[in-house]
């Protein structure tokens, strides 16, 4: 036997699933990025400093401006790889609410996502 889905149920199930996995994932980003983004204001700060007063001379400059382009270009990588991985997380949570409403209406269970 089977029973109908109600289909504003499962766009809100589905809404709340993948809410509940963002709000998580982008509180943790958040965390990360304000931490790695004071990290590398303060680098260059410092960068600044000791170009200003000398301690950072003409010849050593271009290492201590390519070390700051790392940091930010590392900080852009990792904050990707974080978003791809919530991306998925959000994916994974509205396909097992879909599984568990299909299985619920057919009798069937349906294996979750590997």
């Amino acid at each position: 036997m089977t029973t109908p889905i109600d289909i504003s149920s499962l766009m809100e199930q589905m809404k709340s699933a993948a809410s509940h996995v963002a709000k998580k994932d982008i509180s943790v980003l958040k965390g990360f990025s304000d931490r790695q983004i004071k990290a590398i204001a303060q680098q260059a700060a410092l960068v600044a400093a000791g170009i200003a007063s000398g301690q950072i001379t003409t010849e050593t400059q271009e290492f201590f401006l390519d070390s700051l382009k790392t940091m930010a270009q590392s900080f852009a990588n990792t904050l990707q790889g974080l978003a791809k991985v919530t991306i998925e997380k959000v994916w994974n949570a509205m396909v097992g609410v879909l599984w568990g409403a299909i299985g619920t209406a057919t009798g069937i269970d349906i294996p979750a996502i590997a």
